[in-house]
């Protein structure tokens, strides 16, 4: 019997051996694949070859950011493999070494901007590329611009070109810039959530939606005077590159319904009659113009063109190159609120830029610093730690700039008042030097379901700082002088940093708001300019080459970290989980979240903001 079943049992044992090393053998296959792949992404870079009197195409889709995400090789190479399909964000770096290579490349006799999927991009990044388009234009090549339909972002782009194209069903949608923002006194009411506030400054309406179901007066007249610079300016330049009467402009944008009668509805008609646009063209139309332009690409029936990722594999990035440099200019690019810790993606966490700038202030070839900041700030003690780092950098001998993009206000102001040189746009939103404190307590939410807190303490404030607890007027005094203290604390750093009296800052401070060519003339900043501007400015105050900027980046320490950071998402990419699209608006998905966000600024230690609170999404631009 014995027998019987060793003998039955024997295929099964057979079986059960084949299986268990042919899965072992196909584990190991994956894993030697995964490895091949990760080999051939980070090594393997494909042949690009640019056809001869092509066009560049800059087919814009998704957002324009400063700071490159961090993507790890196996994501880069399948990013490559389905045409860039992954990239839901364009370096700004990127497109303009693209479009200054292409104005000398013999090979590229066109640039073709396409704007149909243009994602969020503020005025100054606009403006700058602007400049790179003039300057292709000055080797005596043609720029065209085309889309479905315009928003007033994408048109102000697509203004810079020669000619502008749009389809016969499209539009060209001006309206004007504005600030909206949502104000929830009445739902924290409904909450029953006693948010107890403190603040230093009449314009410093960071705090106004928690306490206010409107705009207030001041905040009305802080908005206007900074919205009206950035709107006029905007239409001087609309009015230059199209060659229009710069009121005629104005006046058709506030008379569209009028303007819309006279040519029976038709929104693409309109755009061609005022001379937003050359003409309107289908598709096809489109195809077979640009065909006429620049030919037939070898062997296909498209107009013969180069895309944008396909043709930054054939050039070297800007500020990327430290090789045989003995001297350079470390470039730390920063945008997002500001908090303690690391932070996350979209967000400056102050450990993070620390760390960058001290490796900055340890390279014994760096000579100079200039941080790209963008942000509305945010803590108070997150900034400060970001200053003392910099003034440690000056104090090693390096020099220290700033280049502001399109928001560098409170917590951003505050880290960059020190600085040798600030430079920012003319449409940078800057100053806002103003401290605010917020804190919720939720006695009465809770006493609303039957919960009561009772306690006692050893001393006279052992309860103070408990959230389901009310605020007595002590602990309210102590919190107010806090906000105080740290308020004179910043009017002292400007002070010094800017070599200003004490008085002269204060008449600038009160959380007011102004945009970069006003703060120049209230010497708030140094000169005007872009990225580009500031390390000029930095070369030549530390005597370098401007050619020798470098980005100062961090390698993670291996792949659990970087997956790490890909997978931290900040209140923006939570709100997308929490409220599907469905059920939010988008118009209101990214004020919401960055709302939201704000409660993340609640590690601050000390419960201290400088926060501008301003939303870039509140300014209507798009």
């Amino acid at each position: 019997m014995k027998k019987f079943f060793f003998v039955l049992s024997r295929p099964v044992v057979w079986s059960y051996k084949f299986l268990r090393s042919g899965l072992t053998v196909l584990s190991n296959l994956l894993f030697l694949g995964l490895i091949a792949l990760v080999l051939i992404a980070a090594l393997y870079t494909p042949q690009v070859h640019v056809p001869m009197g092509s066009a560049l195409l800059l087919a814009l889709e998704g957002d324009i950011v400063e700071q490159r995400s961090s993507i790890d090789p196996v994501t880069k190479l399948l990013n490559r493999l389905i045409d860039g399909r992954l990239q839901e964000k364009i370096f700004l770096q990127d497109m303009l070494d693209a479009i200054r290579a292409a104005g000398d490349d013999q090979r590229i006799k066109l640039l073709l901007i396409n704007t149909n999927r243009m994602g969020t991009v503020s005025l100054d990044q606009i403006r700058t590329i602007g400049a790179a388009i003039e300057a292709f234009k000055r080797t005596g090549k043609k720029v065209i611009a085309m889309s479905d339909s315009f928003n007033q972002a994408q048109y102000y782009l697509a203004s810079w070109a020669d000619k502008i194209y749009l389809h016969p069903m499209g539009a060209v949608t001006i309206r004007g810039f504005s600030v909206f923002r949502l104000y929830a006194r009445e739902l924290i009411d409904k909450l029953a959530i006693n948010f107890h506030v403190f603040r230093v400054g009449t314009f410093k309406s960071a705090v106004e939606p928690l306490l206010r179901d409107n705009m207030s007066p001041e905040e009305k007249e802080d908005f206007s005077l900074w919205l009206g610079k950035l709107w006029n300016l905007y239409c001087d330049d609309i009015a230059q590159h199209r060659k229009l009467d710069k009121q005629v402009f104005i006046d058709n944008v506030n008379q569209l319904v009028a303007q819309l009668g006279s040519v029976g509805g038709d929104r693409a008609q309109l755009a061609l009659v005022t001379g937003l646009v050359d003409g309107l063209k289908s598709h096809q139309e489109m195809d077979a113009l640009l065909r006429r332009e620049v030919g037939t690409a070898p062997g296909k029936e498209e107009f013969n063109a180069i895309g944008l990722q396909d043709y930054l594999s054939t050039i070297t990035p800007s500020y990327t190159d430290s090789q045989g440099k003995k001297e350079l200019i470390g470039i730390i690019t920063a945008s997002g609120n500001i908090l303690p810790g690391d932070g996350a993606a979209g967000q400056i966490g102050a450990a993070d830029l620390v760390k960058h700038i001290r490796k900055a202030r340890q390279d014994t070839r760096v000579k100079a610093i200039v941080l790209r900041l963008v942000t509305g700030g945010g803590s108070a003690f997150a900034s400060e730690l970001i200053r003392e780092e910099l003034a440690a950098a000056k104090k090693d001998g390096k020099i220290v700039v700033i280049s502001m993009g399109a928001m560098a206000a409170s917590g951003g102001y505050w880290l960059a008042a020190d600085a040798d040189a600030i430079v920012a746009a003319p449409t940078t939103l800057t100053g806002s030097i103003g401290i605010f404190g917020a804190i919720p307590t939720v006695e009465k939410t809770l006493a609303q379901v039957g919960l009561h807190g009772d306690g006692i303490g050893t001393t006279d404030i052992a309860l103070f700082g408990n959230l389901a607890a009310p605020i007595s007027p002590e602990e309210a005094s102590a919190l107010q002088m806090d906000v105080e203290r740290g308020y004179h604390q910043f009017i002292d750093i400007v002070a010094q940093g800017r070599h200003m009296p004490g008085a002269q800052v204060e008449k600038l401070a009160e959380g007011r708001v102004w945009d970069g060519a006003t703060a120049l003339e209230l010497g708030l900043v140094d000169r005007l300019g872009d990225l580009q501007d500031a390390v000029d400015e930095a070369a030549k105050r530390a005597k370098v080459p401007a050619k020798n900027g470098y980005f100062i980046e961090l390698t993670p320490d291996n792949y659990l970290e970087r997956f790490s950071q890909l997978i931290e998402q900040p209140a923006e990419a939570l709100m997308a989980r929490i409220w599907p699209s469905a059920l939010v608006p988008a118009s209101l998905r990214q004020p919401l979240a960055e709302h939201l966000d704000v409660f993340q600024l609640g590690n601050d230690p000390r419960g201290i903001y400088s926060h501008c609170l301003l939303p870039l999404s509140a300014l209507s631009f798009q």
